[in-house]
């Protein structure tokens, strides 16, 4: 299980690059991240090297966080094994809130970090499946 920190940043120019900067300046590494943005504000979700840190500073900073669950799936670099995990999850009656890619330092392949609802049985269930999870 992954914890992953959300912060909600204002969409104006520079904000991405102020919140890097307080994790740079922290020691923090981030590890995989997604933007989504709306016409005012946006929601930056990353996983990093340190999540509890890493909220703390920015919370100090001013800027609304939350810690999360994501599960972090292994999966290697071919063709179709993607579609493979998705189709495994879509079998088992599992969805999806969202997900992005990240990899794996140690083993140098792509990591698929998911959120879903029922997050501790959906991480059994693919363990059960033969997934590698971190």
């Amino acid at each position: 299980m992954l914890k992953q920190v959300s912060i909600f940043g204002e969409n104006s120019k520079g904000t991405l690059q102020k919140i890097t900067g307080i994790l740079a300046d922290d020691g923090i590494n981030i590890w995989g991240s997604v933007t989504n943005d709306s016409a005012e504000f946006g929601i930056i979700r990353m996983i990093v090297s340190d999540p509890e840190r890493a909220y703390a500073v920015l919370e100090q900073a001013g800027y609304m966080c939350r810690l999360s669950n994501v599960l972090g799936v292994e999966v290697a670099d071919e063709v179709g094994n993607l579609n493979r995990l998705l189709l495994s999850m879509s079998e088992s009656n599992i969805s999806i809130n969202y997900m992005y890619l990240s990899f794996n330092r140690d083993s140098g392949k792509p990591v698929m970090v998911i959120h879903t609802d029922g997050i501790w049985e959906v991480q059994e269930c693919l363990k059960a499946k033969g997934y590698s999870l971190i």
